[in-house]
């Protein structure tokens, strides 16, 4: 859904016992906290938009692996460990996004039209494919997890051609990391999804106002439980391993990110 200019990755590790690189320094309190606004994580009172901002089209989250003996299932973010290195990776610039119309309707998400942008969506793919080739991401092989949609596809066949990684290391993602559902926004300009995110700004529980013609209409909450979801899958059935995502959009990813790092998942 979001632009985003590809430039060199954020390396971004999960908090203690790891140590946070980013030079950020947590916002003041605030003067009229109300537990019952957010439910999800916010204990550190940074918020996901930092990372948006960042444009990024590359991040890694790695935690050192647990005993063999601790039991895995439902993942709670934040984890205090992962299971496994992982590179989130946000597909290149869709031609819809090219045009500037919001595109979120499942049904669409395997639509020639829905593939990478040329030359751009393209040129981004392929330099998301040679950074992770230069960190070495996939030198000890690795999985590649992308969403169904078909620019993550191609974007995900584009980094396995790049690092070597036979195609049956490709996992495609059938629901989980769909782009988020922006309802009554569907069809409408990429610029006017200013008033979604201005709602996040307030509470992650609030939703887009609903369509009838069969587009979700989530609210970061909702895709908060996806990217859960999806790192439980993850989390249960690789160990030791290195798993890239590829996303279509940016929503996933910052709140994915967000939620492993405890940051707040308000959008401000």
């Amino acid at each position: 859904m979001l632009r985003s200019a590809p430039v060199a990755p954020l390396l971004v590790p999960l908090p203690s016992p790891l140590a946070l690189p980013l030079p950020l320094s947590p916002p003041p309190p605030n003067p009229n906290p109300n537990p019952n606004t957010n439910t999800y994580p916010s204990h550190r009172r940074i918020r996901r938009r930092r990372l948006l901002l960042l444009s990024v089209p590359l991040l890694v989250v790695s935690a050192p692996p647990p005993p063999h003996s601790s039991a895995r299932g439902l993942l709670r973010m934040p984890p205090a460990r992962l299971a496994n290195r992982y590179f989130l990776v946000r597909a290149g610039e869709s031609a819809y996004e090219r045009a500037g119309v919001v595109r979120t309707n499942p049904v669409a998400k395997t639509s020639v039209d829905s593939g990478l942008a040329a030359p751009e969506g393209l040129r981004q793919a392929a330099r998301a494919a040679l950074e992770l080739k230069r960190l070495g991401a996939c030198e000890d092989a690795c999985w590649i997890w992308p969403s169904i949609t078909q620019r993550s596809y191609q974007a995900a066949e584009i980094i396995a051609s790049a690092n070597g990684v036979d195609r049956s290391h490709i996992v495609p993602e059938y629901s989980f990391l769909d782009a988020r559902g922006l309802g009554a926004f569907e069809g409408r300009s990429l610029e006017s999804i200013s008033e979604v995110y201005a709602s996040d700004n307030i509470s992650p529980n609030i939703k887009p106002p609903p369509i009838s013609d069969g587009t979700p209409n989530e609210s970061v909450a909702d895709v908060f439980v996806r990217v859960t979801q999806l790192m439980s899958i993850l989390e249960t059935q690789y160990s030791g391993d290195t798993v890239i995502i590829v996303s279509p959009d940016s929503d996933n990813l910052s709140v994915l990110q967000a939620g492993l790092i405890g940051l707040d998942l308000r959008r401000d």
